[in-house]
């Protein structure tokens, strides 16, 4: 098994499709691959500070959204949001089941808040990376 990483592939955004569907400017011939993952990248990522020293002591890479590539050509690749979102039900109201993971309580702000809602938004330019496993960032909530 090779220890190499992934080539990143970098794009961008070239026409949105439908409320789940975009085209990306990177086909076959660039690597990309039916089953790929990608992320629409926040251009700005968000610098974190310190809180004893105030110093800025790196930043936090943000996706607008995470997409799976459903077709690709030669030049370009049509890719697909794929996360999904459990509607209410009785079990969950009254935590009987399913799973859940744990929050993290507190009265600070979380970075999400602080976004400008127009941030969040796609739209055609918008940077397009490739990756592996779980985005190494965060991804905004829908």
């Amino acid at each position: 098994m090779s220890s190499e990483e992934p080539t990143l592939i970098r794009a961008k955004v070239a026409q949105l499709l439908t409320s789940t569907d975009l085209v990306i400017n990177r086909g076959s011939e660039d690597g990309v691959e039916v089953g790929m993952k990608f992320a629409v990248m926040d251009p700005l990522g968000r610098d974190i500070k310190d809180p004893e020293s105030g110093d800025v002591i790196g930043s936090v890479a943000i996706a607008k959204t995470v997409l799976k590539i459903v077709r690709a050509e030669a030049r370009l690749a049509v890719a697909r949001t794929f996360r999904t979102k459990q509607g209410l039900n009785i079990a969950a109201i009254a935590g009987l089941g399913g799973e859940r993971s744990e929050t993290l309580r507190s009265d600070e702000r979380r970075l999400q808040q602080m976004l400008d809602e127009k941030d969040s938004k796609v739209n055609v330019g918008d940077a397009v990376e490739s990756y592996t496993g779980e985005f190494p960032g965060m991804v905004l909530d829908f």
